[in-house]
C-alpha cells in the first residue's frame, strides 16, 4: 500500500479526490449520483438529500431512524439505541449498500454491512442517498445503492455551537463545536456524547434478559483545508465514533456488551490542472472494530476488526460536449480477529470511465468500470441513463445498470462451531453460522424509469424498477449461506408540497422482494411501506407530525415467523427563542404502539414505547 501511495503522489503531484466532497458546501448540487457536482434537475439517478436542517429537526432520532423516513428504505433493529440494525434499500440486503463517510468506505468485511447504530447524527452535515445499483461508479457491493455521508465543514465567520438534551430512558446528549474560515483556511471541530439506560432488547417472558440494555457513545469529527494557490486546495477530514451497547443473549443473566468503534480519516488534494482538467486525490482509511464481551467476558472477548485502506484518484475533463470522468480506486481490506479465518486480506483495483452531458432538454450518463481483486478476479459493470425534459417542470428518465457483490469473509471463511452445551452455534459474529468457500459473487441487472415534476413549491416523482440478482447470497434454514436467485420489482412514489406556512412530505413504496427459487419474500422486507410528514410554521414555532407504516414481513427465509404490520406516529416541535437559542422537542411513538422489527427465534426484539426528548441548542454568531 505504501509503495502504491508513494508512486501516485509522485506521479500526480498532489492532485485531488474521487468523490468531489469539496462540492458539498454548495447546497444546490448532488454528488453521489455521478461522483461530480450536478444540479438536481440534471440528475438521472433516484436520489434523496437530507440537509442539516432536517437532521436538526429530527431531534433525538438515531441515524437509522432518520433513514427510515426516506423513500425506498426499510429498517430492522434488534432492540433500542446501539443495537444491531439493518438498512434495506429498495429491498436489497443491508450488506448490498455501500456507505461512504467523506469519500471513505466504512463497514465490516465479515458481515459486509455498516454499524448504522454507531453513526452519530451530531457530526453529520449532509446525507445523500442513491437508490439503485451503483457498482459501475463505486465498485463492489453497491447492488442496492450508496449512502454518502458528509461530516461538518467550516464556512463563513468562525462560530461556536452547542446543544444539550434529556429525555425518556434517562437519555442524555451533549454536543459542541467550533467552525469557520479565516482567509484561505477552513476548519471544523465537533464533539458529541450521549448515554441512555435503554430497555431490554429482547421481549422475553421469563426472568432471563429482563435487564435494561444501555448504550453510550462518544464521537469527534474534524476537518481542515487550505487553498495553497488559485485552484489548488489540500486538507484532511476525520470522524471517530466509539460506543458500547449492552445486549441480550438469551443464555444467561450476565452482562453482555459490545465495544464498537468506527473511524474514517483521509487526506485530500484538489487541483485545477488546466481550464478543462480538474484532478482529485484522496488517501485514507475506514476502520470498523467490534469487541464482544459475552457473559462479562467470562468466555473471552471476540474481536472482529476491519481496516479498509483506500486511494482514489479522479480526473474530470470538460469536453466541448459534456464531460469525461476517469478514475482509479484502490481498496485494501484486512480482517483482524481472534477467530481463525482461512483468509484475512484482499485487495481490489477499480478503473472507471464515465461520460456525463446535458444538451438542451437531454441528459446522458454512461459508466463503465472494471474491478480486479486478488481474491475473486475481474468484474466489469456498466450503466446507461437518459433523461428528457418534457416541459419546464416535467421530466422522464430511464436507465439500465449492472452490479456485483463479492461474498464477505463470513460467507467464505467463518470458523464458527456447534457447542451442544448451549444448543446453538456459538460466536459473537454469528449472522452466518457456517461458511462456504465456493460461494459465487452476486450479479444484478437493473432497469428503472421515472417520471418527475419539479415546481417552485412542490415536487412529485414515480420510479418503477426491476432488479434481478443472480447468485444472491441468502441463509438457509440452518443458517448456511447459499446462492439463490432473487428478483425485486417495485414502485416508489414521493411528493412534497409547500403552501403558505404548511409543508407536506410523503412517500410510498410498493415492492415484491422475492426469492425466485421459492417465490417467498426475502426476510424482514414488506410489500408496502410509507411515510407522511406534515408540518406547519408560524412565528417562532415549527411543528410537525410524522406517520411511519409498514405491512407485514417475515423474520425468516421460509416465511414461517410473521412480523405484524405496524404504524407509529411521531411529533416534533422547534421554538426559536432568539437568533442564538432554540428549544427543540420530539415525541416518538406517540400512541405507544407495541410492534416489532425483528425476532430472535420466536421471541420479538423490543422497540421503544412512547418517549420524549427535549434539547436546547445554542449558536454563537
Amino acid at each position: 500500500m505504501k509503495k502504491t501511495i508513494f508512486a501516485c503522489l509522485l506521479g500526480l503531484a498532489f492532485s485531488n479526490l474521487t468523490l468531489a466532497a469539496e462540492d458539498i458546501q454548495l447546497k444546490d448540487v448532488i454528488v453521489v449520483a455521478s461522483r461530480v457536482a450536478q444540479s438536481p434537475e440534471n440528475v438521472i439517478g433516484d436520489v434523496t438529500v437530507i440537509g442539516r436542517e432536517e437532521i436538526e429537526r429530527a431531534g433525538q432520532s438515531t441515524f437509522i431512524e432518520l433513514l427510515q423516513s426516506q423513500p425506498g428504505i426499510e429498517i430492522s433493529s434488534k432492540g433500542g439505541a446501539g443495537q444491531q440494525s439493518s438498512v434495506f434499500l429498495r429491498g436489497t440486503n443491508s450488506n448490498q449498500v455501500v456507505v461512504l463517510i467523506d469519500g471513505m468506505r466504512i463497514g465490516s468485511a465479515t458481515t459486509g454491512s455498516t454499524a448504522f447504530a454507531n453513526l452519530p447524527l451530531a457530526q453529520i452535515e449532509r446525507i445523500e442517498i442513491l437508490r439503485g445499483p451503483a457498482t459501475s461508479l463505486y465498485g463492489q457491493d453497491a447492488v442496492g445503492g450508496v449512502i454518502q455521508i458528509f461530516t461538518k465543514q467550516g464556512t463563513g465567520s468562525p462560530q461556536f455551537n452547542a446543544a444539550v438534551g434529556y429525555g425518556s430512558y434517562n437519555t442524555e446528549k451533549v454536543a459542541a463545536g467550533f467552525s469557520g474560515s479565516v482567509e484561505k483556511t477552513q476548519f471544523s471541530l465537533a464533539v458529541s456524547q450521549m448515554h441512555t439506560n435503554g430497555f431490554s432488547a429482547l421481549k422475553s417472558s421469563g426472568s432471563i434478559d429482563k435487564d435494561k440494555d444501555a448504550y453510550r457513545n462518544l464521537a469527534v469529527s474534524a476537518s481542515l483545508s487550505r487553498s495553497i494557490s488559485e485552484g489548488h486546495d489540500v486538507g484532511l477530514q476525520i470522524l471517530s465514533s466509539d460506543g458500547r451497547n449492552h445486549y441480550d443473549s438469551g443464555f444467561n443473566t450476565y452482562s453482555n456488551y459490545d465495544d464498537m468503534s468506527a473511524v474514517s480519516y483521509s487526506l485530500f488534494s484538489k487541483n485545477q490542472m488546466t481550464a478543462n482538467w480538474k484532478s482529485s486525490l484522496r488517501i485514507g482509511q475506514g476502520t470498523d472494530d467490534d469487541n464482544s464481551h459475552f457473559a462479562d467476558g467470562a468466555f473471552g472477548v471476540s474481536q472482529y476488526k476491519t481496516k479498509q485502506k483506500q486511494l482514489s484518484w479522479q480526473n474530470d475533463i470538460a469536453l466541448s460536449l459534456g464531460s469525461l470522468n476517469l478514475a482509479y480506486d484502490r481498496l485494501e481490506q484486512k480482517l483482524i480477529s481472534n477467530d481463525a479465518f482461512n483468509q484475512t486480506t484482499r485487495n481490489t483495483d477499480g478503473f472507471l470511465m464515465a461520460y456525463l452531458a446535458t444538451i438542451n432538454d437531454h441528459s446522458v450518463q454512461a459508466n463503465l468500470r472494471n474491478d480486479h481483486s486478488n481474491q475473486f478476479g475481474s468484474h466489469t459493470t456498466g450503466s446507461l441513463g437518459y433523461g428528457y425534459k418534457l416541459t419546464s417542470n416535467w421530466r422522464i428518465t430511464g436507465s439500465y445498470g449492472t452490479a456485483f457483490k463479492a461474498p464477505t469473509f463470513n460467507d467464505l471463511y467463518y470458523p464458527s462451531y456447534f457447542d451442544s452445551s448451549y444448543g446453538s452455534y456459538v460466536g459473537c459474529n454469528c449472522l452466518v453460522a457456517q461458511s462456504d468457500p465456493n460461494l459465487k459473487s452476486e450479479k444484478s441487472k437493473n432497469f428503472e424509469a421515472s417520471l418527475r415534476y419539479q415546481g417552485n413549491d412542490n415536487e412529485l416523482s414515480a420510479t418503477l424498477y426491476n432488479n434481478k440478482i443472480d447468485n444472491f447470497i441468502a441463509l438457509d434454514q440452518n443458517y448456511f449461506p447459499v446462492n439463490v436467485n432473487a428478483e425485486i420489482t417495485g414502485l416508489t412514489l414521493a411528493a412534497s408540497q409547500h403552501w403558505d406556512d404548511w409543508q407536506l412530505k410523503t412517500s410510498l413504496d410498493i415492492q415484491s422482494p422475492e426469492n425466485d427459487d421459492t417465490g417467498k419474500l426475502l426476510p424482514l422486507r414488506a410489500r408496502r411501506h410509507g411515510v407522511i410528514n406534515l408540518g406547519k410554521s408560524w412565528g417562532k414555532w415549527n411543528v410537525a407530525s410524522e406517520l411511519i407504516a409498514s405491512s407485514a414481513r417475515y423474520n425468516d427465509a421460509d416465511n414461517t415467523t410473521r412480523i405484524s404490520p405496524y404504524a407509529i406516529v411521531n411529533l416534533t416541535a422547534d421554538y426559536k427563542i432568539d437568533d442564538s437559542w432554540r428549544l427543540q422537542g420530539r415525541v416518538n411513538n406517540l400512541l405507544d404502539k407495541n410492534y416489532a422489527l425483528a425476532y430472535s427465534g420466536s421471541t420479538p426484539y423490543n422497540t421503544p414505547g412512547a418517549n420524549v426528548f427535549v434539547s436546547l441548542v445554542w449558536l454563537a454568531k
